[in-house]
């Protein structure tokens, strides 16, 4: 035994049996919050802090050469036993007493002290009071001060904290939380590759308007700048994706710059960035003050400019045959939109990322538009004479006609006319503006009641896609048939997460919509979004609603290991695999090209024994009357689940 303090049981700690560490060797042990380096030495036992004063390295990790025990990362020697330097050097781990009982090796700590707040506290307790209370990410050395904050917050009950594998799933989860709820979620991640892996996702927030909050730890700024270990510029690296980025120094006002990037995410609809430099996450801050969003958010419902109004209704009420169009930006007022619909009998399509906004089963429903889509929107937009256009972005890909008349309705000014004129420009909330046409309205309205014509281009379409989904060429499922199937096991008011490529293609033209709320990468169309994005709705809706992601067997590959995240936290989600065995959708481009069909062939697992071997339900289908009852019994496992579908290439 050391000399010291008399024993107290209520501060010794049992941390090793007699026959655990041989003579001459040193081992790591852990009482609580304590790591220490437990020596046995000339027949006794010393306890040091883990941690070398040097630049802490383990030295639980080292060895004991010639008397001393040597630092595994810089050679520094210590005495094992009192952790004395040798001569002429004066840095020493800290000592503790130490005892031999009977029944092991005993080591006595001073008792654990209240945790101190920091200015991570602070950050965190200022981005729960703006709504955030999901935290994708992966902790590492550069961010544990903050992590530790998160972790009394989650102990708190203030937030849940999904730990990923792969910092890209973490930030696309958290954008599928931000577009389906409106709300912010954040992800996290490490200095250098950690942030930068979180990118492509916050792309896909950026140009599809989803609120993020991004959070990277950061090398200390004693060595920022001079080439240290993931010293990256970070600002730099975040400059073109995030509309706010700001780096927390020890000077700075901390709940403020947390405030301010929630709430540029917020209302501008895009991603904020924190930098938090790894000694700064530590600092105290006992008498700082979280801040919220009381009295500095306002309402945005805005009327549209009487003058802009009168045009809109007055080139309505003139047009026989008005389509009306909505993209994602009327995702949350479609109530007024069909109310305007059915007040003129005008057939409602939607831009593909907008697929779910209004039921296909509706009297006035026709569909997606564009190269998703069905050719019952194409019809009526072929024989519209006006085009009514709330929320919708006008993308090469939307498929909206730029040679017809048109009113265009969206709150955002730099949308309005943003790649060529439209007639009737009308700046205004879309549920707003729409409430209020209904309302400007005459009984003098040329308009044509086109829901008998809706009817019967649903009936020829429905048809197509039975015989369709009868082609067998002995090579896997149609498509028809798949999301057929799908359509029907479902929930009316189930998420749905989309992946890109032929899948997403196939379930824009044959899945139909009842109340569902559909999530994909719109915009900026990255393969991979389907599965993380299905774990962030999940954190979204938290089991009130069924959660279904789709992709193809490109897609779920790019974040397959994340399956194990979903098993891990127990997320009630089905995931659908459309296994043909290659990147389908570039095959076809390619083939379109007049090139060789070249790389596009995957060598795929069996992954609904992947998914099982992972701890989640799998199940596989190969043939057609498998597929209803699979997709049930997945979709009724509690837990993860995930359905291989083995896919014909061509038929989708």
């Amino acid at each position: 035994m050391n000399e010291g303090t008399e024993p107290n049981d209520e501060t010794w700690h049992k941390v090793a049996g007699l026959d655990e560490l041989d003579e001459g060797r040193v081992r790591t042990a852990t009482v609580g919050r304590h790591s220490l380096a437990l020596s046995h030495y000339q027949g006794q036992y010393g306890a040091l802090d883990n941690r070398c004063p040097h630049q802490g390295g383990p030295l639980g990790e080292g060895s004991i050469e010639n008397g001393l025990l040597r630092c595994p990362w810089h050679g520094y020697d210590y005495d094992p036993l009192t952790g004395q330097p040798p001569e002429g050097f004066s840095d020493a781990p800290a000592c503790f007493d130490t005892e031999v009982r009977e029944d092991g090796v005993y080591v006595q700590l001073p008792a654990e002290q209240p945790a101190e707040r920091t200015v991570s506290d602070v950050l965190v307790e200022t981005m729960v009071r703006w709504g955030v209370d999901s935290v994708f990410g992966m902790v590492g050395h550069s961010n544990l001060g903050f992590a530790e904050a998160m972790r009394r917050a989650e102990q708190r009950g203030d937030l849940t904290y999904f730990g990923i594998r792969h910092e890209g799933a973490a930030s696309f989860a958290a954008t599928a939380y931000g577009k389906l709820t409106g709300r912010l979620a954040a992800c996290f991640a490490i200095a250098g590759p950690g942030s930068t892996n979180l990118l492509t996702g916050l792309y896909d927030a950026k140009v599809d308007r989803a609120p993020v909050l991004a959070i990277s730890g950061q090398v200390p700024s004693s060595v920022r700048g001079r080439g240290a270990f993931q010293d990256v510029d970070l600002h730099n690296a975040f400059a073109d994706v995030a509309r706010y980025s700001a780096t927390v120094a020890a000077g700075s006002d901390h709940a403020e710059l947390m405030s301010l990037a929630a709430k540029t995410a917020l209302v501008e609809r895009d991603v904020a960035h924190l930098v938090l430099p790894d000694e700064v996450q530590t600092m105290p801050a006992p008498d700082a003050v979280s801040t919220g969003p009381e009295g500095r958010m306002g309402a945005r419902e805005v009327a549209p400019p009487t003058e802009a109004l009168a045009d809109a209704v007055a080139a309505i009420g003139k047009a026989s045959r008005p389509m009306i169009i909505v993209g994602n930006g009327a995702r949350d007022d479609m109530d007024a939109v069909v109310a305007l619909a059915e007040h003129i009998g005008a057939p409602v399509a939607t831009t593909f990322k907008a697929k779910g906004q209004i039921s296909d089963h509706h009297e006035l429903g026709c569909g997606v538009l564009g190269r998703s889509g069905t050719p019952i929107a194409s019809w009526f937009m072929n024989e519209a004479d006006l085009l009514v256009v709330f929320g919708a972005s006008f993308s090469n890909h939307t498929g909206i006609a730029s040679y017809k008349p048109i009113v265009q309705v969206d709150f955002d000014p730099l949308a309005l006319g943003r790649f060529h004129p439209v007639d009737v420009p009308v700046l205004g909330h879309v549920g707003v503006t729409a409430a209020a046409m209904v309302e400007a309205f005459d009984d003098n309205i040329a308009c044509t009641d086109l829901r008998p014509e809706v009817a019967q281009r649903w009936a020829i379409w429905r048809s197509e896609k039975l015989r369709r989904g009868d082609d067998d060429q002995s090579k896997g499922l149609a498509s028809a048939a798949v999301f057929a199937a799908l359509s029907t096991a479902v929930d009316d008011d189930a998420v749905i997460c989309v992946d890109v490529g032929n899948n997403a293609y196939s379930f824009g033209r044959y899945f139909e919509v009842s109340n569902q709320t559909v999530l994909m990468s719109g915009y900026l169309g990255s393969i991979g979004f389907g599965f993380p994005a299905a774990m962030g709705a999940w954190a979204a809706v938290g089991g009130d609603r069924q959660v279904i992601g789709v992709s193809g067997d490109g897609g779920f590959g790019q974040y397959a290991m994340d399956f194990t995240t979903a098993v891990k936290y127990g997320m009630d989600l089905t995931h659908v695999v459309l296994n043909n065995g290659e990147l389908g959708k570039i095959s076809k481009e390619q083939r379109a090209g007049r090139w060789d069909v070249w790389q596009t062939s995957l060598h795929n697992p069996n992954f609904a024994a992947f998914a099982e071997l992972c701890g989640g339900r799998g199940l596989r289908v190969e043939r057609g009357d498998e597929l209803a009852e699979k997709l049930a019994e997945a979709l009724a496992h509690n837990g993860p689940s995930l359905v291989e579908i083995v896919a014909d290439v061509d038929l989708v």
